[in-house]
């Protein structure tokens, strides 16, 4: 395990080290923004990808950089080799930085960047899940799309689905068209074997989903789907395909097998989901340098 902070300026792998002050907005104010990397084999699966969400998401949140990005993504993988762990997450943050407790961050001298080092993370299972729809209202689009720290209707999404013996719940937009799950995307497989996802426009820009967008090409050529389409999903569309699966970093690619009282398709895992899901694993292990950064333990 290890953590960069700015604050102090170095690396530590020492827990009782890993501390962030209490004055730093993000954590009384929730003035902050982060992603996550995952850690395969001893690489850092998409980290430019996600580099590049977590600056987009800091201008639209007006958190200024603390360092450049070629300096960010270099304390990245350091902090990784620093921490030896060659399977796990690498989670990191951008804050306005600590100052004071007032709303403004105007008191805040410089933002501030941590990163963390989460290891033991195995490939997720591939069972299917039972999903609701959420009650929780989801956020506006302006922050939707954007991976910022205030994750309560998230949260709160997760607990309502858990204590009604689900996965998650699946949020709808404020036009009642399928939008995304709490911390994943949705997609789906129609009767006639078209990908579906809805659109980004709302919703988090998954990294996840966008290589699976680019990656299910090849199941065109395999003739297991006949297109891939970007729209619109109503409910009833969603709860009548043949497929259903949620998608993101931490589960890869999980069937849904129930939404609701309805059972999606046979009500068993699919073909597409499973060969999606070993397409991602593959991509993990031996994808192109563009996907797969190596760390130098």
């Amino acid at each position: 395990m290890a953590m960069f902070s700015s604050i102090f300026g170095g690396i530590t792998t020492d827990p009782a080290a890993m501390v962030i002050p209490m004055d730093d907005h993000m954590v009384h104010r929730g003035h902050g923004v982060f992603d996550t990397a995952a850690i395969m084999d001893g690489h850092l699966y998409e980290l430019d990808q996600h580099l590049d969400r977590l600056l987009r998401s800091a201008s639209m949140a007006k958190i200024g950089l603390p360092f450049d990005r070629s300096t960010i993504r270099n304390i990245l993988i350091n902090t990784v080799s620093a921490s030896k762990c060659t399977q796990g997450s690498l989670r990191y943050w951008l804050s306005v930085g600590p100052g004071d407790f007032q709303l403004s961050s105007s008191g805040c001298p410089k933002p501030a960047l941590y990163a963390i080092v989460i290891e033991g993370r195995s490939l997720p299972d591939q069972k299917g899940v039972r999903v609701i729809t959420s009650s929780i209202p989801m956020k506006s689009p302006e922050f939707a799309i954007m991976k910022n720290v205030n994750y309560l209707p998230n949260a709160l999404s997760k607990v309502e689905a858990e204590e009604n013996g689900a996965f998650v719940g699946i949020w709808l937009d404020n036009e009642g068209y399928v939008a995304e799950g709490p911390n994943m995307n949705v997609a789906f497989v129609t009767a006639d074997k078209e990908l579906m996802m809805p659109h980004f426009d709302k919703i988090l820009s998954g990294c996840t989903a966008k290589r699976v967008l680019v990656l299910a090409e090849k199941l065109i050529g395999e003739g297991m789907i006949d297109g891939i389409r970007l729209g619109n999903v109503s409910v009833e569309q969603g709860k009548m395909a043949d497929e259903m699966m949620l998608i993101g970093s931490g589960i890869i690619v999980k069937p849904v097998l129930q939404w609701d009282k309805h059972i999606i398709g046979d009500g068993k895992e699919g073909p597409v989901a499973k060969a999606l899901f070993d397409l991602i694993v593959e991509d993990m292990q031996s994808g192109p340098a563009s996907v797969r950064v190596p760390v130098p333990y």
